[in-house]
This record gives structure tokens, sequence and C-alpha cells, in this order.
């Protein structure tokens, strides 16, 4: 069950070191974390020095909280986000988004980098989270519900708003960029899928697999918050090519779309 204490010890801490009142909230995935640097007056706070906050122990992810300018608009950037795989309870993978909810954030763009499973997708392409598939056997909702966070049973029919699907698109084209928008598989890692649960995850109609922002979107998508995905296809799964997988490949890929992936979402930022 969520820690109230815990939540509002942790938001205190964050509102003494900032001014402004972030509106827009960012959660940056492996080699995605460049956004931040964009952000402008930034206030960095790292996340050993919130309270309660977990520590992010994966490469290419920063672990810290940037606060600041983005295209006009306040927001807040999760510079490495944490995941089930580091030993962390599904509560505590998505502390950060009940901590953002609670500062003021109304609407949140979710990244990360995933493996290509639709077989016409390509590394390094951008691809626009229709809808998802929780693979991962765990619900961060499993528990008593406080009615004060959200529903009992939050109705995730319109999971990633429509609304900023059409914008992304929108601004994708404007770009020229080449998006692909599909479903997104999370299970649970460490582990990179086999050719096998590749191939089963064709069939369940998945078009990206990964390791993370599903439990981050249900709890948002319970506290009330709009929600964008977006989701770097830095690798093809297994079985499609014949290399082997690595994460070092993830960071490689998305080191040379970083341009693209700047771009988009700060052009999407500029109209939320």
């Amino acid at each position: 069950m969520l820690n109230v204490t815990q939540l509002q010890e942790a938001t205190t801490f964050i509102q003494q070191q900032i001014e402004t009142k972030p509106t827009i909230g960012l959660i940056l995935g492996s080699g995605l974390g460049i956004l931040a640097d964009e952000i402008e007056q930034p206030v960095k706070v790292p996340y050993s020095d919130i309270p309660h906050f977990p520590v992010s122990t994966v490469q290419g992810h920063a672990g810290q909280l940037v606060i600041g300018m983005l295209e006009g608009k306040q927001v807040i950037a999760m510079q490495g986000r944490f995941h089930f795989y580091e030993g962390y309870s599904l509560e505590v993978v998505t502390f950060p988004v009940r901590v953002m909810k609670a500062l003021g954030v109304e609407q949140i763009i979710v990244t990360n980098a995933a493996g290509g499973v639709n077989e016409s997708f390509e590394a390094g392409d951008l691809m626009i989270i229709r809808d998802h598939i929780n693979n991962m056997a765990q619900n961060p909702l499993i528990g008593p519900n406080d009615e004060a966070f959200g529903v009992r049973f939050p109705d995730m029919s319109n999971a990633y708003s429509e609304r900023l699907r059409t914008l992304a698109k929108e601004k994708g084209n404007t770009l020229n960029l080449k998006l692909q928008e599909g479903v997104y598989v999370a299970n649970t890692g460490p582990v990179y899928e086999t050719p096998a649960e590749v191939r089963m995850i064709r069939k369940l109609g998945g078009d990206a697999v990964g390791m993370s922002t599903v439990p981050e979107v249900i709890v948002a998508r319970h506290a009330g918050l709009e929600v964008l995905g977006i989701s770097c296809i830095s690798n093809m799964a297994a079985g499609i090519l014949p290399q082997p997988l690595s994460h070092d490949e993830v960071i490689e890929t998305t080191e040379r779309v970083r341009q693209d992936f700047l771009n988009l979402v700060k052009a999407i930022v500029k109209d939320m």
C-alpha cells in the first residue's frame, strides 16, 4: 500500500529545492536521459538525496531529477528510472510517479529503449505506444486502495492518450520523421527474451518488448495523469537477426537517434 507519509516527505523535500510548479513529467529510459540536458534553468536533485527514493543502478540512467523549463513549459524529468529487475517492488518503482502527481504534474511522457518484435521495424525507429500488454505477472495497484489517489478499478482502455498520440504523429510529420506505432509488451527482465518468447509476443499482438514503462503507466492512469509513451527501437528482438543482444547495442542505437528523439519530444512538449 502507498505510504502517504513517505510520499509527503519526498514531495516536500523536492518542493523546497524549486520555485516552480512542474505540470509535465518526463521519464527517460536507457540512453534517453540526454533530453534532460535540454532543460533550461535546471535544478538537479540526485535520487540519493530524496527521502524514500530508490537509486537507479543501470548503465545509461544518470539517477537524478531535473526540474526547469523546456519549450516554455515547466517540466520535471527523471533522468533514469527504476526497474522491477533491480529488486525493487513495483510500489517503489512507481513511487516517483506519485511524487510527480503530488508536485502538480498533469501529463507525463514515458520513454524507453525496446526490442523490435514487429519485423517491419528497424533498429533506430521511434514507436508511439498505442497500447501495452503487462507480461510481468505483477501489478503496482495490488493491495489496499486509497480512493484519495485513484479508484479501485481504473479504466485502461485509453491508457495512452489518443489526443497526445495524434499530436506526436503530427509533430513527426512536420519533422519528416518516420514514426512507428504499436503495442509495447513489458517483461520482468533482466534477461533478454528467447526467440520462442519473441514469437509468442508477436502472436499476442506485441510490436516491441522491454522491461519497464507499464507499471509507471498503470500508476499514472490511476492518478489521473494523461500519458504519452515513446519507445526507441534500440535493437531487433531475439531470433530476428543473427547477432546476440547486448545493453551496449541499446546505448549505441539511442545515441544514433538522439537528435530525432530530442526534436520530437521538444516539439510535443511545446504544444502539450
